[in-house]
């Protein structure tokens, strides 16, 4: 779109001279015209229309879409049709300014008669900022034509500043429009595609962690009531730091933990013992998943009454996080950990509300008395914002483990961090429930680290049986998640 030039200088000598007032008019001609464009003023009232959308609607997907709200499409109508009427008026004042300069220069040289004159001056009052300046410059017939015209010029000027803004305000918005056509579906997909597969990782860690759990616990009465009344808690332990790609991973953890609420269990009699038989299916919708997990006869003869006849095991998932690396270090000193933060207090809430939910049907389970105390502990640990403050992972297990609930740990590769807290918490069992005694601790530990099976885990993923782990780096750790020495390199 071509701008007008609209140099005083010029105009004076178009005064002189009226001839070289056509190109001028012919030039605002074309302006306005292109102004008038259908593009220019759709892509205008798209913009308005955008503005004035203020509600949302989630898909089952997770997908947020924009709505205008039913009760507010009146009210909307009427805002577009006063976005149309104020872009006409905004490019008539482009003519309108035009006509008052042309008139100025004729009655300046006499060549129109009285009647054309009066004319042309209510033509001009339309516009209220012209016609001030025109009536100023006709009120004294002693000043210059230098000093008359100057007025309209600047009127014009100011004109086609504001035209020139909001149609390069309506073509940016075009192409914005375009770009996000090309670039829009493909997004979508992606963010959907990242939201289920993320989500896949946490329901098969969930179903796995579940089914050993049952068949751990089919001889428990308390734990099979406990499954059909407030369902299973699912708890999983993040060793992720909030400083560089790894806040990625961890939102993606958030968003993947939270959709299991949509994932309940049921207890099916299996067809056969063949292993074929026994594997757990996934059906429903999303939101709205139910894993069915099949038992032999014999063990699911055993089994209550409401969860033979299909009862629904919900999950009750939760997620707390303490970043122990030299990230976490960076992230604690110059960072942001304020979703680390968030998190631990959200799950911290949830978790209690579980282990109220417990404690009212079934007042009389083993360890519901020591719930009370131990949520409290876990509440300091986590409003305490003590940097790399481990003691929030080790009371939400302890909690987890009350309440026979899935423990699930992971880190970013899940065999480096991860190796050093699931030996620990194999060590802290191994001394609540059996004894271990605390002049063995340290070594049972380093015994793990150093010959268990997470170094075979280690050697399967990348070939070598040493943790991926620097003297300098470890000196960052906690001192219970550091491996021996000849165990890392």
């Amino acid at each position: 779109m071509t701008s007008i030039p609209l140099s005083p200088i010029n105009l004076k000598k178009a005064a002189l001279f009226p001839s070289s007032l056509a190109p001028l008019r012919l030039r605002t001609e074309r302006f306005v015209h292109a102004l008038k464009d259908e593009l220019v003023r759709s892509a205008l009232l798209d913009i308005h229309h955008t503005s004035t959308c203020s509600s949302s609607h989630v898909h089952s997907n997770g997908l947020l879409c924009e709505i205008p709200p039913a009760n507010q499409e009146q009210d909307g109508r009427q805002d577009l049709d006063y976005d149309e009427e104020e872009w006409d008026r905004v490019w008539a004042n482009v003519a309108k300014s035009l006509n008052c300069i042309i008139a100025m220069v004729d009655r300046l040289q006499g060549r129109e008669h009285q009647d054309r004159w009066s004319s042309t001056e209510e033509t001009a009052s339309q516009n209220t900022a012209s016609h001030s300046f025109y009536s100023s410059s006709s009120s004294s017939s002693s000043s210059s034509w230098q000093e008359q015209l100057l007025p309209l010029v600047v009127t014009i000027r100011d004109c086609v500043r504001e035209a020139m803004a909001k149609a390069r305000a309506a073509m940016t918005f075009v192409v914005l429009q375009g770009a996000l056509a090309a670039t829009a579906a493909q997004g979508a997909v992606q963010v959907v595609q990242r939201r289920h597969a993320v989500f896949s990782q946490a329901l098969s860690a969930v179903v796995l962690g579940f089914v050993l759990k049952l068949h751990g616990g089919l001889e428990e009465p308390d734990f099979l009531q406990q499954l059909h009344s407030v369902g299973i808690l699912a708890q999983f332990e993040s060793l992720l730091s909030t400083y560089g790609d790894e806040v990625g991973m961890l939102e993606d953890m958030d968003v993947a933990v939270a959709d299991l609420r949509g994932v309940s269990f049921t207890i099916t009699e299996a067809k056969t013992e063949q292993p074929g038989d026994l594997l757990p299916t996934l059906s429903g919708t999303w939101g709205e998943f139910v894993v069915e997990v099949p038992l032999p006869v014999e063990t699911f003869s055993s089994l209550p009454q409401q969860l033979k006849c299909g009862g629904l095991i919900h999950v009750e998932p939760v997620l707390f996080n303490i970043g122990i690396n030299q990230q976490q270090s960076l992230a604690e000193r110059f960072g942001d950990s304020s979703l680390q933060e968030t998190l631990n207090q959200q799950s911290c809430e949830r978790l209690r509300a579980y282990c109220n939910a417990l404690r009212d049907a079934l007042p009389h389970m083993a360890g519901i008395q020591s719930l009370p105390e131990l949520l409290s502990s876990l509440d300091r640990s986590v409003e305490s914002r003590k940097r790399k403050n481990v003691e929030v992972l080790w009371t939400a297990a302890l909690v987890c483990r009350q309440v026979n609930g899935v423990r699930l740990t992971s880190c970013k590769s899940a065999k480096d961090r991860t190796a050093m807290s699931v030996t620990l918490e194999q060590c802290a069992i191994l001394r609540e429930r059996h004894a271990l005694g605390q002049q063995h601790f340290s070594t049972a530990l380093d015994c793990m680290r150093r010959d268990g099976c997470r170094v075979e885990n280690v050697q399967k993923n990348v070939g070598s049986r040493k943790f991926a782990f620097s003297s300098v780096q470890l000196l960052t750790f906690p001192k219970l998640y550091r491996p021996p020495d000849g165990s890392y390199g």
